[in-house]
């Protein structure tokens, strides 16, 4: 390849890198990634039988922790 190929590649590269860190900052400091109320929306949204599911999984995971014997 020629090398102007090769420095135009890493040009481009390097400005979307720079264009997705700015956007990705942008977002951090408009608070996009704040959802203090997700958990609380999953508890009130959910079904009963739904919650009782996962209590029971985590109940099931914890025993499989405590049974299982590495070998």
């Amino acid at each position: 390849m020629d090398n102007w190929v090769i420095g135009m590649m890493l040009s481009a590269s390097i400005f979307l890198g720079a264009v997705a860190l700015v956007a990705f900052l942008w977002a951090i400091k408009n608070g996009q990634f704040d959802d203090q109320e997700k958990f609380l929306n999953g508890a009130k949204f959910d079904g009963v039988d739904e919650l009782n599911d996962a209590v029971n999984q985590e109940k099931k995971r914890e025993e499989l922790k405590k049974n299982y014997k590495p070998e």
